[in-house]
């Protein structure tokens, strides 16, 4: 039995610390002083407390109650988002101030929203067998497929997409992936959740987002779009996608690594296929002159700051290609056109589509919120990308980002409430004590100094 254990413990450790999210393992810097993480740390431990909604805790109105069963983590404190989003909470896991218990709850309680059954809204938009929820209401869980509403009855209408956005279904791969790879606990894998055992379901999430049909890349067309990515679904983005493809690389890695502990040779070398194509896919479609990614091949295909930061991070770019694009970061923060105060922007203000707005096609107006305002969420990717190439401006960054939120932080009383969503200087503010502002950027960081001191 010991012998049994110590087995599976080496297996577990040697399939899926191979570094499944492709994070190189060369140059890692401590970019931020210990002063300034220590306090990122705490931060970003507060913002998770208070974002916690514990079973029967009451909402603001007209939200009800958290009935679910079990403590639900929102993207972020006060009054803001009273919903349970699956991409917020996943991308926050790393930080590592979530507990097991929470961590399987939610999973459980994710996988149990998965559509099993394909069907048409009231608006006209499909959700297709297998989609993950953007949200969850607490007070019923019933799942919100699209953006932009809390009503079940009412949601998805063509202005969100004629298909949910595309990242949720690989977060949810992550979310599982994450659990495995924590506590041991490949049992949860074979567990059936509405009949259908959890790695079924996270098979079936892999395959919802639509394809071309000799391509493993993430495509949608302007009469049947999806959202690329929840951090900017009030763009419309078509073609080629790069930010959802990115993701779909590492959840094919993920998966991967769950078939190679499930002693399924067959699908574990078919996903790490997949995941090698598409590595050799993103940088030669979306790679322009510049360097940069591009964030599509169809509306919107803009220079995009968010995914050219993410796929140094998680090494999808290798060589020249990953050069290129961390001195192209490099240049465009000390030109000032990539940040403020610590804070990026989706695509750099040289890029903007013209002066009435960022992105070409965008819900919101120009310089706030997802169409051209601030946000801390990408620093840390962005901060990793740069110290590739130029330490010292990725300490700059990174200073001033946590200098940033000491001037804004909530806790120095009212009228403060930072850590903000998004801002843009000198009036724009967009909700307060917001998750992801602090724990990217601090799981980013953690990863650096941690390797780093190993």
């Amino acid at each position: 039995m010991i012998l049994n254990v110590i087995l599976f413990l080496f297996s577990l450790f040697s399939v899926l610390a191979v570094n499944a999210q492709g994070k190189p393992d060369m140059n890692k810097q401590v970019i931020l002083n210990k002063s300034d993480y220590e306090y990122l740390k705490e931060l970003t431990k507060n913002i998770i407390d208070s974002s916690r909604v514990y079973p029967e805790q009451s909402l603001p109105t007209p939200f009800g109650k958290n009935n679910t069963g079990g403590t639900l983590i929102k993207p972020g404190g006060r009054n803001a988002y009273p919903g349970f989003w699956i991409r917020d909470y996943a991308m926050s896991l790393e930080s590592g101030f979530v507990t097991k218990v929470e961590q399987r709850h939610i999973l459980l309680l994710t996988a149990s929203t998965q559509c099993d059954q394909t069907w048409i809204t009231m608006g006209a938009s499909m959700v297709p067998l297998g989609a993950i929820p953007d949200h969850i209401r607490m007070d019923n869980g019933l799942p919100i497929y699209f953006p932009g509403t809390y009503s079940y009855e009412e949601q998805g209408t063509s202005a969100w997409g004629k298909t949910p956005p595309y990242c949720d279904q690989f977060y949810f791969i992550y979310m599982g992936y994450y659990f495995v790879k924590n506590y041991a606990d490949k049992e949860i894998l074979k567990k059936e959740i509405n009949g259908i055992r959890l790695i079924d379901r996270m098979e079936m999430a892999f395959r919802v987002p639509p394809t071309r049909q000799d391509s493993d890349i993430v495509y949608t067309t302007d009469d049947f779009r999806g959202v690329d990515f929840g951090f900017r679904d009030a763009q419309t983005i078509t073609g080629d996608l790069c930010f959802p493809s990115i993701l779909k690389y590492k959840a094919a890695n993920e998966l991967a690594g769950l078939f190679d502990l499930l002693g399924n040779k067959k699908k574990a070398d078919a996903y790490r296929s997949i995941a090698k194509k598409i590595k050799i896919a993103i940088p030669r479609i979306f790679v322009d002159e510049s360097g940069m990614l591009r964030a599509s091949t169809g509306k919107s295909n803009q220079q995009d700051v968010w995914s050219t930061a993410l796929a140094v991070y998680f090494g999808v770019l290798d060589g020249k290609d990953r050069e290129a694009a961390c001195n192209k970061l490099a240049h465009a923060y000390k030109s000032k056109t990539l940040a403020y105060e610590g804070n990026i922007r989706h695509i750099l203000t040289t890029d903007d589509f013209n002066d009435k707005t960022a992105w070409e096609f965008s819900a919101a107006s120009k310089n706030t919120y997802q169409n051209g305002a601030y946000w801390g969420t990408a620093t840390g990717w962005v901060c990793y990308a740069i110290a590739q190439v130029d330490k010292r401006s990725a300490e700059k960054l990174a200073a001033e980002y946590i200098a940033n939120l000491r001037e804004s932080d909530y806790r120095k009383g009212e009228g403060f409430g930072g850590p903000y969503e998004c801002f843009y200087p000198p009036d724009h503010k967009q909700n307060p004590l917001y998750l992801t502002t602090v724990s990217c950027p601090y799981e980013v960081f953690r990863f650096m100094r941690s390797n780093k001191e190993k």
